[in-house]
């Protein structure tokens, strides 16, 4: 099983403008990758997810495929 990537730097936030991290857990259709998958704990995941909208919410992100 993987470990939380986060929970092993310790992260306390993670920010929706770094596009790079966020990357990493969004598929190529845009949709994002469930935790079962990327490993990360329930804490870390609703994280990630937050700042994923966030993002998409600021442009940053495409909530689709173009």
């Amino acid at each position: 099983r993987r470990k939380c990537r986060f929970c092993g730097t310790k992260t306390t936030y993670i920010d929706y403008k770094n596009i790079s991290l966020l990357r990493d857990y969004v598929t190529e259709k845009g949709k994002i990758i469930p935790k079962r998958i990327t490993g990360n704990c329930a804490k870390h995941q609703r994280m990630v997810k937050e700042a994923i909208q966030r993002a998409r919410f600021m442009a940053l992100l495409p909530y689709t495929k173009e």
